[in-house]
Protein backbone atom coordinates (compact mmCIF):
# COMPACT_ATOMS: atom_id res chain seq x y z
CA UNK A 1 0.00 0.00 0.00
CA UNK A 2 1.10 3.55 -0.95
CA UNK A 3 1.50 5.85 1.48
CA UNK A 4 -1.62 8.87 0.62
CA UNK A 5 -0.22 12.65 1.98
CA UNK A 6 -2.88 14.58 2.39
CA UNK A 7 -2.32 18.90 2.79
CA UNK A 8 -5.39 19.60 4.95
CA UNK A 9 -6.50 22.03 7.81
CA UNK A 10 -8.65 24.45 5.05
CA UNK A 11 -10.76 23.46 6.67
CA UNK A 12 -10.22 21.01 9.66
CA UNK A 13 -14.00 20.56 9.46
CA UNK A 14 -13.76 18.57 6.14
CA UNK A 15 -10.02 17.13 6.32
CA UNK A 16 -11.82 15.29 9.45
CA UNK A 17 -13.82 13.54 6.94
CA UNK A 18 -11.08 12.76 4.63
CA UNK A 19 -9.38 11.15 7.08
CA UNK A 20 -12.43 8.85 7.99
CA UNK A 21 -13.25 8.21 4.61
CA UNK A 22 -9.53 7.80 3.77
CA UNK A 23 -9.69 4.76 6.23
CA UNK A 24 -13.36 3.21 5.59
CA UNK A 25 -12.51 3.24 1.76
CA UNK A 26 -9.19 0.71 2.60
CA UNK A 27 -11.05 -0.98 5.25
CA UNK A 28 -14.10 -1.40 2.84
CA UNK A 29 -11.62 -2.58 0.06
CA UNK A 30 -9.07 -5.15 2.04
CA UNK A 31 -11.28 -6.03 5.40
CA UNK A 32 -10.37 -6.89 8.47
CA UNK A 33 -7.91 -4.30 10.88
CA UNK A 34 -6.97 -2.52 7.56
CA UNK A 35 -6.33 1.19 7.26
CA UNK A 36 -4.78 3.77 5.21
CA UNK A 37 -1.56 4.66 4.93
CA UNK A 38 -1.40 8.56 5.76
CA UNK A 39 0.60 11.41 6.35
CA UNK A 40 -1.37 14.91 7.39
CA UNK A 41 0.12 18.22 6.92
CA UNK A 42 -2.67 20.58 8.50
CA UNK A 43 -2.22 24.26 8.32
CA UNK A 44 -3.43 27.28 10.57
CA UNK A 45 -6.64 27.85 8.14
CA UNK A 46 -6.86 31.64 9.80
CA UNK A 47 -3.42 32.40 8.06
CA UNK A 48 -4.51 31.20 4.19
CA UNK A 49 -8.03 33.00 4.61
CA UNK A 50 -7.07 35.77 5.64
CA UNK A 51 -4.51 35.43 2.58
CA UNK A 52 -7.54 34.65 -0.10
CA UNK A 53 -9.23 37.41 1.33
CA UNK A 54 -6.52 39.63 0.48
CA UNK A 55 -6.42 38.28 -2.87
CA UNK A 56 -2.31 37.08 -1.90
CA UNK A 57 -2.55 33.84 -4.08
CA UNK A 58 1.44 33.78 -4.60
CA UNK A 59 2.30 33.82 -0.61
CA UNK A 60 -0.23 30.97 -0.14
CA UNK A 61 0.88 29.44 -2.94
CA UNK A 62 4.55 29.64 -1.56
CA UNK A 63 2.96 27.96 1.81
CA UNK A 64 1.09 25.12 0.45
CA UNK A 65 3.71 24.09 -1.98
CA UNK A 66 6.46 23.88 1.36
CA UNK A 67 3.78 21.95 2.93
CA UNK A 68 3.70 19.21 -0.03
CA UNK A 69 7.50 19.09 -0.09
CA UNK A 70 7.76 18.22 3.81
CA UNK A 71 5.00 15.63 3.17
CA UNK A 72 7.25 13.97 0.06
CA UNK A 73 10.35 14.32 2.24
CA UNK A 74 8.59 12.32 5.21
CA UNK A 75 7.29 9.25 2.53
CA UNK A 76 4.56 10.31 0.91
CA UNK A 77 3.60 8.95 -2.48
CA UNK A 78 1.32 11.39 -4.09
CA UNK A 79 -0.13 14.54 -2.57
CA UNK A 80 -3.92 15.18 -1.90
CA UNK A 81 -5.04 18.85 -1.58
CA UNK A 82 -8.16 18.13 0.66
CA UNK A 83 -9.86 21.74 -0.31
CA UNK A 84 -11.29 22.23 -3.63
CA UNK A 85 -10.72 26.54 -3.44
CA UNK A 86 -6.71 25.77 -3.28
CA UNK A 87 -6.49 23.83 -6.25
CA UNK A 88 -5.98 27.58 -7.34
CA UNK A 89 -1.83 27.05 -6.45
CA UNK A 90 -2.00 22.96 -8.07
CA UNK A 91 0.81 24.44 -10.47
CA UNK A 92 2.83 25.42 -7.38
CA UNK A 93 2.34 21.92 -5.06
CA UNK A 94 2.71 20.11 -8.51
CA UNK A 95 6.22 21.92 -9.40
CA UNK A 96 7.59 21.64 -5.80
CA UNK A 97 7.06 17.90 -5.61
CA UNK A 98 8.50 14.91 -7.49
CA UNK A 99 5.28 12.38 -6.76
CA UNK A 100 1.98 12.31 -8.68
CA UNK A 101 -0.56 15.73 -7.50
CA UNK A 102 -4.00 13.87 -6.94
CA UNK A 103 -6.03 16.94 -8.57
CA UNK A 104 -9.82 17.02 -6.94
CA UNK A 105 -11.06 18.54 -10.71
CA UNK A 106 -10.08 15.99 -12.47
CA UNK A 107 -11.99 12.84 -9.98
CA UNK A 108 -14.52 15.23 -10.05
CA UNK A 109 -14.77 15.64 -13.95
CA UNK A 110 -14.59 11.86 -14.22
CA UNK A 111 -17.55 11.17 -11.69
CA UNK A 112 -19.53 13.59 -13.32
CA UNK A 113 -19.39 12.30 -16.81
CA UNK A 114 -19.62 8.47 -15.34
CA UNK A 115 -23.31 9.99 -13.76
CA UNK A 116 -24.36 11.42 -17.25
CA UNK A 117 -23.99 15.09 -16.46
CA UNK A 118 -23.38 17.57 -18.68
CA UNK A 119 -24.01 20.75 -17.07
CA UNK A 120 -23.25 20.67 -13.06
CA UNK A 121 -24.30 23.33 -10.69
CA UNK A 122 -21.07 24.38 -9.17
CA UNK A 123 -21.12 24.96 -5.33
CA UNK A 124 -18.85 26.05 -3.44
CA UNK A 125 -16.25 29.30 -2.46
CA UNK A 126 -16.76 32.57 -4.03
CA UNK A 127 -12.87 31.66 -5.20
CA UNK A 128 -14.06 28.38 -7.02
CA UNK A 129 -17.55 29.75 -8.30
CA UNK A 130 -15.74 33.03 -9.63
CA UNK A 131 -12.62 32.10 -10.76
CA UNK A 132 -11.51 30.32 -13.68
CA UNK A 133 -9.02 27.32 -12.61
CA UNK A 134 -11.54 25.01 -11.25
CA UNK A 135 -14.51 25.82 -13.99
CA UNK A 136 -11.60 25.68 -16.53
CA UNK A 137 -10.95 22.08 -15.69
CA UNK A 138 -13.96 20.84 -15.91
CA UNK A 139 -15.20 22.29 -19.59
CA UNK A 140 -11.46 21.12 -20.77
CA UNK A 141 -13.06 17.68 -19.42
CA UNK A 142 -16.12 18.31 -21.88
CA UNK A 143 -18.45 20.07 -19.03
CA UNK A 144 -20.52 23.16 -19.24
CA UNK A 145 -20.62 24.03 -15.52
CA UNK A 146 -22.96 26.57 -14.06
CA UNK A 147 -22.71 28.92 -10.94
CA UNK A 148 -25.48 30.15 -8.53
CA UNK A 149 -26.17 34.14 -9.00
CA UNK A 150 -24.02 36.91 -6.83
CA UNK A 151 -26.69 37.12 -4.31
CA UNK A 152 -26.66 32.94 -3.67
CA UNK A 153 -22.55 33.21 -4.23
CA UNK A 154 -22.51 35.58 -1.60
CA UNK A 155 -25.01 33.57 1.05
CA UNK A 156 -23.00 30.15 0.12
CA UNK A 157 -19.62 32.47 0.72
CA UNK A 158 -20.71 32.91 4.28
CA UNK A 159 -22.04 29.96 4.98
CA UNK A 160 -18.68 28.04 4.29
CA UNK A 161 -16.72 30.19 6.06
CA UNK A 162 -18.82 31.92 9.03
CA UNK A 163 -20.65 28.63 9.88
CA UNK A 164 -19.81 25.05 8.47
CA UNK A 165 -15.55 25.91 8.31
CA UNK A 166 -16.46 26.25 12.34
CA UNK A 167 -18.55 23.60 12.74
CA UNK A 168 -21.92 24.92 12.65
CA UNK A 169 -24.85 23.92 10.56
CA UNK A 170 -27.85 25.64 9.91
CA UNK A 171 -31.39 24.18 9.35
CA UNK A 172 -32.12 27.65 7.01
CA UNK A 173 -28.24 27.32 5.82
CA UNK A 174 -29.10 24.18 4.32
CA UNK A 175 -32.44 25.18 2.98
CA UNK A 176 -30.85 28.25 1.81
CA UNK A 177 -28.95 26.09 -0.02
CA UNK A 178 -31.24 23.88 -1.52
CA UNK A 179 -32.79 26.71 -2.94
CA UNK A 180 -30.10 27.78 -4.74
CA UNK A 181 -29.94 24.08 -6.14
CA UNK A 182 -33.56 24.69 -7.42
CA UNK A 183 -33.17 28.16 -9.22
CA UNK A 184 -29.76 26.14 -10.53
CA UNK A 185 -31.84 23.15 -11.98
CA UNK A 186 -34.35 25.76 -13.35
CA UNK A 187 -31.28 27.06 -15.55
CA UNK A 188 -30.39 24.20 -17.23
CA UNK A 189 -28.30 22.60 -14.62
CA UNK A 190 -28.59 18.69 -15.08
CA UNK A 191 -26.22 17.72 -11.89
CA UNK A 192 -24.83 19.38 -8.73
CA UNK A 193 -21.06 19.47 -7.91
CA UNK A 194 -20.86 19.97 -4.32
CA UNK A 195 -17.58 21.67 -4.87
CA UNK A 196 -15.98 22.70 -1.30
CA UNK A 197 -15.01 20.08 0.92
CA UNK A 198 -17.07 21.68 3.26
CA UNK A 199 -20.87 21.32 1.62
CA UNK A 200 -20.71 17.75 2.40
CA UNK A 201 -21.72 18.92 5.98
CA UNK A 202 -24.61 20.71 5.16
CA UNK A 203 -26.19 18.75 2.37
CA UNK A 204 -26.61 15.14 1.43
CA UNK A 205 -26.66 13.59 -2.07
CA UNK A 206 -30.16 12.39 -0.80
CA UNK A 207 -31.57 16.12 -0.44
CA UNK A 208 -30.94 16.50 -4.10
CA UNK A 209 -33.18 15.30 -6.96
CA UNK A 210 -30.30 15.33 -9.61
CA UNK A 211 -27.26 13.45 -9.64
CA UNK A 212 -24.73 14.55 -6.88
CA UNK A 213 -20.39 14.90 -7.13
CA UNK A 214 -19.79 15.27 -3.46
CA UNK A 215 -15.77 16.41 -4.19
CA UNK A 216 -14.58 14.85 -1.16
CA UNK A 217 -15.77 11.42 -1.65
CA UNK A 218 -14.73 11.37 -5.19
CA UNK A 219 -10.94 12.71 -4.52
CA UNK A 220 -11.07 9.88 -1.46
CA UNK A 221 -11.94 7.56 -4.02
CA UNK A 222 -9.28 8.63 -6.62
CA UNK A 223 -6.82 8.24 -3.96
CA UNK A 224 -7.25 5.33 -2.48
CA UNK A 225 -7.06 3.72 -5.89
CA UNK A 226 -3.67 4.82 -6.45
CA UNK A 227 -2.77 3.57 -2.83
CA UNK A 228 -3.83 0.16 -4.01
CA UNK A 229 -2.94 -0.10 -7.50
Amino acid sequence: MKTIGVLGGMSAESTAVYYRELNRLVRERLGGLHSAELLIRSLDFAVIAALQAADRWDETGAILAEAARRLEAAGADIIVLATNTMHLNADAIRAAVSVPFLHIGDATAGALKARGVTRPLLLGTRFTMEKAFYKNRLIAAGLAPLVPGPADRDRLQAIIYDELCQGVVRAESKAAALAMIVRGRADGADGVIFGCTEVGLLLSPDDVDLPVVDTTFVHCEAAVDFALA
